[in-house]
C-alpha cells in the first residue's frame, strides 16, 4: 500500500462465480494516476482482460463496477458509481453511472472496485462487509422485483444501511436492454449491464464499510468543500434539475422533444407530464444522493386511477419523454407506473420507451399485426399497451421477447426500410434529445464509445455563454453557430468530450463540477501535482482505450452514423428543411475530429497516437 494517493484504497476485489473464487488485488499509485477510477478502470480492464469476440452473456464476459477519488467523501456530487461490460444490446464497451450511495459504501468497505468473472451455478449475491467478501445464495430471491430483495438481503443481513446494487425479472430474463438498480430509483440505464449480471445468475452485491480512505490534504479539502457548498458554480442546466422545470415545454418549442418516435414535433399533452406538473399534483418530495445537498431526485405517489409506490422513486426528463411523448402517452397516471415498472423490473426506460415506440410505427405502417402482438393493439398513445409491453418484456413473454431485444435486432428481422426509424446508434437506442436541433448532438450520439449516449459530451454548451464558462480553462472562450461543422468547431467538441470522461472516472455529477474544480479536488484529496493539461490527457487516453475495444469488436467509421430519420424534418413543430444538418456535414465533422484525435479515416487510433498516450 506504500505510496497510495489520498482518497484510494488501492484494492480491486476479483470475484469468479464460476469457482466462487475471492481474491484481493492492489492497485499501482501509477496505474490510478493514468486511469483515475470509473470509467477509466472499464475502459482499461475490459480492453486488457477481454478476448475478441467475447459472448456479452457468457462467464467470459466480466462486469466491473468502479468508483473514483472522491467517492464517499461528503462533498456534492461524488457519490456515483460506474458499471461497465461488453454490451449485450451493441457488442460495443459498455458504460453507465448511477447515484445513491452504494458507491459511498463499497469505498468505506475498503475497495475501489470490483470485477465479477465466470458464472455461478446457482443465482447468488455477493455480501462485503468491512473488507470481507462472501457469496450468498440468491435462489430465495430470484424472480423478485428489486424492491422485495433490497429489503430481504437487508434482513438477512441484519442492517437497513446496507446499499445494494441489483436486478430484477428484466435483468434475470436477459432483456438486452436491462439495468442495474442501484437502490430502487438510480440506475446504471444503458448498454444492458443488467442482462450481462442475469447472465452470471448474480442477483445483487450488498455492502456496508465504516472507514473512508484519508485525504492528502485535509484543510484544503475543507475549504473546496464548504466553497462548493456555499458558492457552487453556475451550470446552465441545474437549475431545473431539482423539479424537473418547464423544460419538455421548451424543448418542444425548439423542436428537441421526441415526438411518436422522433417523428412528429407538436406534443399539446405535454403540458400534463412535464416535471412542472408532477411537482405541482404528485410529488412527495425530492431526495438525494450521499453527501450531496442538491435534491434532484422525484418521489411520487398515487392511489388512484393506478397506484405508484413512491418508493422507486419518480421519472427525471429522459423517462419522461421516452415512456410519454416518444410512445404518444399524456396520460401522467400511466407515465409514472411505467416509470415504476421498469425500476422494478430493472429494465432502461429511455430504451424502453424507444423500443416501444419503434413498435407502434411499425404497427401503425402494417409492418406488425395484432397477430404479432398477441392481440394488443399498440397505437401510439395507447397507455394501457405501453404498460402491458413493459410486463411482457420483463418476463420475455409473447411479443415482448421480441421487444426485449432492441430496435436495431428488430429491425433487422422486419427488414422493409424499417432500420431508417429504429432510433440507435451502434444499437444503443437514442437519448431523448433530437440532433435536428444541432449538430453537436448528433455527434455526441455518433461519437461516444457506447452508442447514442446523451451524457458523453457537454459540446451542446458551447451553444450558450453560461455554457462556455464551464470550458473557459480548456481555451475556450466563445460560442460558435450550432450546425457550423467547421474545424474549429470539431477542436472544441473533442475538449467537450474530455470533460464527462473525467466525471465519469472521478464518477462525479456533471452539474456540480467544472474542469477547474475537478483538478483542484483531485489535488487536495489525492496529493497529487495535477491539473488541467494532465486531466485532458487521461480523458484522451481511456476515450482511445474505449475507441480501442470497439475497433477489435469490429466497429470502425462505417458505424459512426445517425438514422436517417434524423436528416428528415419531422412532420410539424418549428423545424424546417433548411434547419437539418445534412448527412454530408456530419461525415465532414466526423473526419475532422477523428483528425485531431489522432485516428485514420476509418476510426482507427494511430499507432503513434496509442503510444503518446502511454497506452501498454
Amino acid at each position: 500500500m506504500d505510496g497510495i494517493p489520498g482518497g484510494y484504497n488501492g484494492k480491486i476485489l476479483r470475484v469468479n462465480l464460476s469457482n466462487t473464487c475471492l481474491k484481493v488485488e492492489d492497485l499501482e499509485a501509477r496505474f490510478l494516476r493514468k486511469y483515475i477510477g470509473g470509467a477509466g478502470f472499464i475502459s482499461y480492464y475490459l480492453w486488457k482482460e477481454l478476448k475478441p469476440n467475447t459472448d456479452p452473456l457468457g462467464p467470459d464476459n466480466k462486469l466491473i463496477l468502479a468508483a473514483g477519488p472522491i467517492t464517499g467523501l461528503t462533498v456534492p456530487g461524488a457519490s456515483r458509481n460506474c458499471a461497465g461490460a461488453k454490451s449485450p444490446l451493441t457488442g460495443t464497451i459498455a458504460k453507465s453511472e448511477s447515484g445513491g450511495f452504494w458507491a459511498a459504501e463499497l469505498k468505506r468497505a475498503g475497495f475501489d472496485a470490483i470485477i465479477v468473472e465466470g458464472k455461478a451455478e446457482k443465482p447468488c449475491y455477493i455480501s462485503i462487509i468491512d473488507g470481507q467478501a462472501v457469496i450468498k445464495d440468491a435462489s430465495y430471491l430470484w424472480g423478485k422485483e428489486t424492491k422485495e430483495t433490497q429489503e430481504a438481503i437487508r434482513s438477512e443481513l441484519g442492517d437497513d444501511r446496507t446499499q445494494v446494487v441489483l436486478i430484477g425479472p428484466g435483468g434475470e430474463n436477459l432483456v438486452l436492454y436491462a439495468c442495474i438498480m442501484s437502490g430502487l430509483y438510480d440506475a446504471a440505464g444503458r448498454g444492458g449491464l443488467g442482462a450481462v449480471m442475469g447472465s452470471k445468475n448474480l442477483k445483487a452485491i450488498a455492502v456496508r464499510g465504516h472507514k473512508q480512505p484519508p485525504v492528502a490534504n485535509n484543510e484544503r479539502f475543507k475549504e473546496i468543500r464548504q466553497s462548493m457548498i456555499k458558492n457552487p458554480e453556475p451550470h446552465p442546466f441545474k437549475e431545473g434539475i431539482g423539479t424537473g422545470g418547464e423544460e419538455m415545454m421548451y424543448f418542444e418549442a425548439v423542436g428537441n422533444l421526441p415526438v411518436r418516435n422522433f417523428r412528429d414535433g407538436l406534443f399539446p399533452g405535454v403540458a400534463n407530464i412535464h416535471g412542472g406538473t408532477i411537482a405541482k399534483t404528485i410529488s412527495v418530495g425530492m431526495e438525494g444522493c450521499f453527501g450531496c445537498p442538491l435534491r434532484c431526485k422525484k418521489k411520487v405517489r398515487l392511489e388512484k386511477p393506478i397506484k405508484v409506490d413512491a418508493d422507486y422513486g419518480g421519472p427525471e426528463y429522459e423517462s419522461i419523454a421516452a415512456l410519454g411523448s416518444d410512445v404518444g402517452v399524456s396520460d401522467l397516471a400511466a407515465m409514472v407506473k411505467g416509470n415504476e415498472r421498469c425500476n422494478a423490473y430493472s429494465i432502461d426506460t429511455i430504451s424502453a420507451g424507444s423500443t416501444i415506440a419503434f413498435a407502434m410505427e411499425c404497427f401503425e405502417k402494417g409492418l406488425i399485426t395484432l397477430k404479432d402482438t398477441g392481440g394488443i393493439d399498440l397505437r401510439f398513445g395507447n397507455a394501457e399497451a405501453v404498460l402491458k409491453c413493459l410486463d411482457l418484456i420483463a418476463y420475455r413473454q409473447g411479443f415482448g421477447n421480441f421487444l426485449a431485444e432492441g430496435t436495431a435486432r428488430m429491425a433487422r428481422k422486419i427488414g422493409q426500410g424499417t432500420q431508417d426509424f429504429a432510433m440507435n446508434v451502434k444499437g444503443l437506442e437514442s437519448a431523448m434529445h433530437d440532433p435536428r436541433v444541432t449538430l453537436g448532438y448528433g455527434l455526441i450520439y455518433m461519437l461516444a464509445p457506447n452508442g447514442a449516449d446523451h451524457c458523453a459530451n457537454e459540446d451542446f454548451l458551447l451553444n450558450n455563454e453560461n455554457g462556455v464558462k464551464q470550458l473557459e480553462s480548456l481555451g475556450i472562450f466563445e460560442t460558435v453557430p450550432p450546425g457550423d461543422p467547421t474545424p474549429r468547431r470539431m477542436a472544441m467538441f473533442r475538449l467537450g468530450q474530455f470533460k464527462p470522461a473525467i466525471d465519469d472516472s472521478l464518477v462525479t455529477c456533471s452539474y456540480v463540477y467544472s474542469f477547474r474544480l475537478q483538478a483542484e479536488l483531485l489535488q487536495a484529496v489525492t496529493g497529487w501535482n495535477i491539473g488541467i493539461p494532465e486531466l485532458s490527457r487521461i480523458a484522451e487516453r481511456i476515450l482511445t482505450v474505449a475507441r480501442l475495444f470497439n475497433v477489435r469488436e469490429g466497429f470502425s467509421a462505417k458505424d459512426d452514423v445517425l438514422p436517417r430519420r434524423f436528416f428528415q424534418h419531422k412532420t410539424d413543430g418549428v423545424l424546417s428543411e433548411s434547419d437539418l444538418v445534412t448527412p454530408e456535414q456530419m461525415e465532414k465533422a466526423k473526419q475532422y475530429y477523428y483528425t485531431f484525435m489522432g485516428w485514420d479515416e476509418n476510426g482507427i487510433p494511430k499507432p503513434e497516437k496509442v503510444l503518446e498516450l502511454y497506452i501498454e
